[in-house]
């Protein structure tokens, strides 16, 4: 969780600990944003464990030939 106060305010060390959880943070919505744009996804019905492995191979996909 990051330090809750201004960011004047807070100690050097707060502001590290809160510029890497941001840094997280945004990392994670990059992700939620990008699988939100795969069509395939939208009316996928199957287990969990399937669609752990599938979301793994279109991604690595979508890395390989987005370079």
């Amino acid at each position: 969780m990051p330090f809750r106060d201004r960011w004047e305010r807070l100690s050097a060390g707060r502001q590290d600990v809160n510029r890497a959880h941001a840094h997280l943070r945004a990392l994670g919505e990059q992700a939620m944003a990008t699988l939100r744009t795969w069509h395939l996804l939208r009316k996928l019905r199957c287990g969990t464990t399937r669609l752990t492995s599938l979301v793994q191979a279109v991604l690595t996909l979508n890395l390989t030939y987005s370079k």
